[in-house]
């Protein structure tokens, strides 16, 4: 089934909705998914491929333009011309010139428009954000409809252009509690294709809850197309309480029957410290200065939890690995053992957030002259959608996909 990113990043959403990577075996939980694995050592597992391949991504980042079609190069060949270096807005305004932006035959739209606007990190101006399409700042009092709060109406210009049978937009929690914002975007995204889409209520999931070593939550928004779905699916979906069988959101797999949350140590197995690896991601970490208690990012990991959200800052607001005692530092153990005061590197963020250790973060210049520093990946690897998660929302839809659709000879039938 074709899927087409939009606000792609780096890809982690691509990457869990392709599956085929390799994650912690914690992350999975066994006794529910033991299908879900094509390979096991132990400590690592392979999730199975889904059904779904990324034919379009977009984004207006270089640096993750850079790291996606890096990573993607090894199985996609034609990577660097499907990742598409453009705002949505530009996209859209070609597409209704009469360019062929889009590929045909899209079954399904994924996107997480932009957040900062609706954070409770940010101002949380929301549809008044005073940043344009391109990230930078808007000069006229006057909201636009180009402005970074309201790029979602854009994504619902690309449905309504592509008509695909679903899709799944994806935002930061605050957004839940600003205003009516949340009825607003529900209300906004159904009227893609004339009022041709059904759009289930919006809900927020935990990321630990589906092994995500990670204290991350996020809002889905699922859109249907009503002329594709099947009589008694439009009905379940239209319920107060959606039955089981049809829920677009995945079961919870962790904290729940004997299956732990993954934790910060879980998730750092096996990785040396920066002064001895080899891997180039665990090597980079922000030197930036403890600024105390007051500022944002200056706590250590606790290692038997999971980990801080990982934000989409600057590097010196990344939390620490550890801290010295002067600091506060609570792993007595490895100061005892002579390691140093440091922020979390480039690698652990991005285990944190469950990217595959094959996904490399560090790069120079590419042919398109962009690279990753070690700045740049923080802030990609804290924009992205942790893939774990991704994956359990991929592989409830891929299993419920034929009771919410019709088939194509139906289609043809009618």
């Amino acid at each position: 089934m074709n899927l087409l990113s939009l606000f792609s990043g780096c890809g982690g959403m691509d990457i869990g909705f392709e599956g085929n990577f390799k994650c912690l075996k914690k992350e999975i939980n066994m006794k529910m998914h033991p299908d879900w694995i094509i390979d096991d050592d132990g400590t690592w597992v392979t999730v199975a491929p889904t059904k779904f391949d990324t034919v379009f991504a977009n984004d207006i980042r270089p640096d993750a333009k850079a790291a996606w079609v890096s990573y993607f190069l090894s199985q996609k060949k034609h990577a660097n011309e499907i990742y598409h270096l453009d705002s949505i807005v530009d996209l859209v305004k070609k597409a209704n010139e009469g360019e062929n932006v889009f590929p045909k035959e899209i079954d399904i739209v994924t996107g997480g428009f932009p957040c900062q606007d609706f954070s409770i990190a940010g101002k949380r101006l929301g549809f008044n954000s005073k940043r344009n399409h391109l990230g930078t700042a808007i000069e006229k009092d006057e909201p636009s409809i180009e402005s970074r709060g309201q790029l979602y109406m854009w994504m619902r210009e690309v449905i309504s252009l592509t008509e695909p049978q679903l899709f799944i937009a994806e935002n930061v929690k605050g957004l839940t509690n600003l205003k009516d914002v949340k009825d607003v975007i529900e209300h906004d995204f159904s009227q893609a294709c004339n009022g041709g889409y059904l759009v289930v209520p919006a809900k927020v999931l935990y990321a630990p809850d589906f092994g995500v070593p990670q204290s991350r939550e996020r809002v889905l928004f699922f859109g249907l197309k009503r002329s594709a779905l099947r009589p008694e699916a439009e009905a379940a979906l239209s319920l107060e309480v959606i039955p089981d069988e049809y829920d677009p959101y995945p079961t919870k797999t962790h904290g729940i029957d004997g299956q732990p949350l993954t934790t910060c140590r879980d998730a750092f197995v096996g990785l040396d410290e920066p002064e001895i690896s080899t891997d180039l991601s665990q090597k980079k970490y922000s030197r930036a200065k403890y600024m105390g208690t007051h500022c944002q990012g200056q706590t250590e990991v606790k290692m038997e939890a999971v980990g801080p959200t990982i934000r989409s800052e600057h590097h010196g607001n990344i939390e620490y690995r550890r801290l010295s005692a002067e600091h506060g530092g609570k792993h007595t153990d490895e100061l005892a053992a002579g390691l140093s005061e440091r922020r979390l590197t480039v690698r652990e963020c991005a285990r944190i957030q469950t990217f595959p250790d094959d996904y490399q973060f560090i790069l120079k210049k590419t042919k398109d002259n962009a690279s990753v520093s070690a700045s740049d990946a923080y802030k990609i690897i804290g924009n992205a959608v942790p893939c774990v998660l991704a994956y359990n929302i991929a592989k409830n839809i891929e299993k419920k996909w034929d009771k919410y659709f019709k088939g194509k000879n139906e289609k043809d039938q009618k």
